[in-house]
């Protein structure tokens, strides 16, 4: 049986999250909702993902899980909002851990022992059901440590690992990031059967297309990936990867996603006088 997928896509950070349930049973996962910031005003609302968990309502799916491809660096997650809402399991893969190491220190906040703030910490090979549907867990690092791709039925939910073939593939300099890793979970997922389809975290606008897009195949990724094609060596990859990374800026949410996101999604406890703070650590040249 093959999953429902439905799309949503946010234009502010240029993020695809995903509705996938079982048409048999109506269970359903969400994977990597965005929790609406706006930078300036540092304000918070859930319109995108209520807008996920409307459109469940109105098919009568029971959200059973949400799964998170990694801790993003470029939007907040939802994870923690849609668990509130719905009572469903947050997962995410088990190298979080290490991932939070390095960020709960940098940002001096709180993080439960051994990755707690998530419900399931998930390794390669490891299955979820949902509903009549199995949920496969690929770990694919390389961009961060914790990357994982969650396949389903026929499909491949990539994270920030691949993008759209005419993008190419996702960044690697951050703390724990490797190319090379990188590299080799690519070749992961374009060694799935040539007709599965994958799902992208993201769509960035190459230069001569307009329209957003989240949705190709292994076939076409082997094919036309403009960093990962059949016929890329390694070490090509390798240095066009951080030649790349090498010119581009830190990603503009970068501060308040990964305080969130190491926590699933979850703010920091309100301060006696019932506010929230997001922390900004200044580095003084």
């Amino acid at each position: 049986m093959l999953p429902r997928i439905q799309a949503f896509f946010d234009t502010a950070t240029s993020t695809a999250s995903y509705l996938v349930s079982d048409p048999a049973t109506r269970t359903a996962a969400i994977i990597d909702p965005v929790l609406d910031y706006e930078p300036k005003a540092a304000k918070i609302s859930t319109a995108s993902a209520d807008a996920i968990l409307a459109a469940a309502a109105d098919q009568n799916l029971k959200i059973a899980y949400v799964l998170e491809t990694h801790a993003h660096a470029d939007h907040l997650s939802a994870a923690d909002h849609i668990r509130r809402r719905t009572g469903a399991k947050v997962a995410i893969g088990a190298e979080i851990v290490r991932v939070q190491e390095t960020f709960a220190g940098l940002f001096e906040t709180e993080v439960k022992p051994a990755g707690g703030d998530f419900d399931l910490l998930l390794k390669d090979g490891q299955v979820l059901t949902l509903g009549d549907l199995s949920v496969r867990v690929m770990h694919t690092p390389g961009h961060t440590p914790a990357c994982v791709t969650y396949l389903i039925g026929d499909a491949a939910f990539v994270g920030d690992t691949l993008f759209m073939p005419d993008y190419g593939t996702a960044r690697a300099d951050f703390p724990g990031g490797d190319a090379a890793a990188l590299y080799r979970s690519i070749h992961k997922i374009l060694k799935l059967p040539p007709q599965t389809r994958v799902f992208v975290g993201h769509d960035y606008l190459p230069t001569g297309r307009r329209d957003f897009r989240w949705e190709t195949t292994v076939a076409a990724e082997r094919a036309q990936n403009v960093h990962a094609h059949e016929g890329v060596s390694e070490a090509d990859f390798v240095a066009l990867r951080r030649a790349r990374d090498a010119t581009l800026a830190p990603p503009t949410l970068i501060l308040p996603s990964l305080q969130v996101n190491i926590r699933a999604g979850a703010l920091p406890a309100p301060s006696a006088k019932g506010r929230v703070f997001l922390k900004l650590p200044v580095t003084v040249a």
